[in-house]
């Protein structure tokens, strides 16, 4: 891997997750920068091709958040006002309208049970007394449905998450994904 070819692909889409928390365009260059440099300085340690992405978002989402934090020191910054407080809720908030349209594509069996479990809010005991089955026979379906709603969102979005496994970037694969 070279920091060349890295930067070329990335660093649109790292200007434009930047520029979306930070409005000030010489600070968004100067955080591209100084994410460079890092990449440059620490690009030995990933092993695996595949986790790059998700590693460069990561240093972004740090770079953002000393920023933020930096100023906060300089100025009299209201810490409300940090967007890494409600980032991830708001990720999560964009992806909500693909949430029913997908479980709906689902089959008739998965859609009625994520639905009254992850949609209605109904406790898996519940459901399970509900339905007639044991609950451990439920907890397998729900996670059978879990697993097939995650293989619908994959056909649509590609999906960059940090070494926690948290959301932390998704855009769409291609235009003709009409669920979102």
């Amino acid at each position: 891997m070279k920091i060349e070819a890295i930067w070329s692909e990335y660093q649109t889409t790292l200007k434009a997750f930047l520029l979306k928390h930070v409005s000030n365009a010489d600070d968004v260059d100067d955080l591209l920068q100084e994410i460079m440099l890092k990449t440059h300085q620490n690009l030995h340690r990933i092993e695996d091709v595949n986790k790059l992405k998700p590693w460069l978002f990561q240093v972004a989402n740090r770079a953002v958040i000393d920023f933020y934090r930096s100023r906060s020191k300089k100025d009299n910054f209201d810490p409300d006002d940090l967007w890494y407080e409600h980032i991830e809720k708001s990720l999560y908030q964009q992806m909500t309208h693909c949430v029913i349209p997908f479980i709906q594509a689902l089959p008739e069996e998965e859609a009625k049970l994520l639905t009254a479990i992850e949609i209605e809010g109904i406790s898996q005991k519940e459901y399970a007394q509900q339905i007639g089955v044991a609950y451990s026979t439920l907890k397998s379906r729900v996670q059978k449905g879990r697993r097939l709603l995650f293989e619908v969102f994959n056909q649509c979005c590609n999906f960059s998450v940090n070494e926690q496994g948290e959301l932390v970037d998704y855009h769409t694969k291609n235009r003709s994904c009409s669920k979102c």
